[in-house]
């Protein structure tokens, strides 16, 4: 009977001991891990797609990886944000690359680039099944940056934007003070604009203080919300000036490589989910934006002269010369971009119906 007992009590010591030793790891996991990404986003729906992607982050991690997403300018300004992250200063950020490519003009062929026929989904299809990922891996390299990025969110072509009056030539283009962000500024200036590069935020006040004549920002959701009707009744959407962007979720990589695999891999499909959600959730609001800029705010709406989006893409032409002819990676990476382009728009444009027809048959 004391055997008996003493056995009993060995085997639930050891036991417990066991639940003991299983409970540490789970323990630890359950303390986590916080990760602190700075949006270059004050508000607005952008901040809103910054928040969804680090929701299904933390909803996926279970607890065990946690990211605590801080508004525009909380710990560093937008322009001093990859530093951060590349330091340790901030562990990840939510941007795009057309805020850093003073480093290097590459940079903006990752979603501010020329449009090779392409829209913004082949651009991510590039990037994950076109060499573009390593190729941006291996900018990073050449930089001496220690991030890690992920890119998700496929937006649709900006629009050209707001103007004093309709334009109907590109001509009346020429000597406008405009605003817009990365190569975009190069081509713009090509067709002879005066090019200013201004944070979203304040792009509207400028326009109404006449620093600037001509403005676009991304989309009629965020120009709505900023107030652009309120400083002019123009609106041009349709353009190639950016043609194709997306965001980039960056993390510092010795922070990424800490980390457990199964926590590296929700960081990245929860990227790429987040495309879809992006795409279905946005296009969404834009439509209905810019039916209340049109029918409840006085907006006039045009689609901007095929004429006028035809000298964007001599002025891209250009552009492009130039930066390849002085740097041997931008020429890598359009190469690239152009085999992918080709291949794939091929196919689209060969099987794609217009669907412009068959809307203007049911709508008029």
């Amino acid at each position: 009977m004391t055997k008996s007992l003493n056995r009993r009590k060995f085997l639930r010591g050891t036991a417990l001991a066991g639940a003991g030793a299983l409970a540490t790891p789970a323990l630890a996991q359950s303390e986590g891990v916080t990760l602190k990404m700075q949006a270059a986003w004050g508000g607005g729906i952008f901040l809103e797609n910054a928040q969804s992607y680090v929701n299904r982050v933390n909803e996926m991690s279970g607890g065990a990886l946690t990211i605590d997403l801080l508004p525009v300018n909380s710990v560093v300004k937008t322009s001093q944000m990859q530093d951060a992250v590349h330091r340790g200063v901030l562990d990840a950020a939510h941007y795009v690359p057309a805020y850093w490519y003073s480093k290097s003009k590459a940079a903006s062929l990752f979603g501010t680039g020329p449009c090779f026929g392409w829209s913004s989904q082949e651009v991510l299809g590039w990037v994950h099944y076109g060499g573009g990922q390593e190729l941006f891996d291996e900018l990073m390299a050449s930089l001496g940056l220690n991030v890690v990025s992920f890119f998700n969110s496929p937006m649709p072509a900006q629009p050209m934007g707001w103007f004093k009056e309709e334009i109907k030539d590109a001509s009346q283009m020429s000597g406008l003070k405009y605003r817009t962000v990365g190569l975009a500024a190069d081509v713009l200036l090509e067709m002879g604009m005066s090019v200013v590069q201004l944070p979203g935020g304040e792009i509207q006040p400028a326009m109404k203080s006449g620093l600037i004549d001509a403005a676009e920002f991304n989309n009629p959701t965020s120009d709505r919300d900023f107030g652009m009707q309120d400083v002019s009744k123009h609106y041009h959407l349709a353009s190639f000036h950016q043609s194709q962007e997306f965001f980039e979720c960056t993390f510092n990589k010795k922070k990424y490589d800490a980390l457990a695999p199964e926590l590296q891999a929700i960081l990245k499909y929860a990227s790429e989910a987040e495309n879809s959600n992006f795409y279905w959730h946005n296009t969404k609001r834009y439509a209905d934006d810019l039916v209340t800029l049109r029918d409840e705010q006085g907006v006039n709406v045009y689609r901007t002269p095929d004429s006028v989006m035809a000298e964007q893409l001599k002025a891209w032409d250009i552009v492009v010369d130039r930066i390849s002819g002085e740097d041997e990676f931008f020429a890598k990476v359009v190469d690239s971009q152009k085999a992918y382009a080709k291949n794939v728009m091929n196919y689209l444009n060969l099987n794609q119906p217009d669907y412009k027809l068959a809307y203007k048959h049911y709508f008029g």
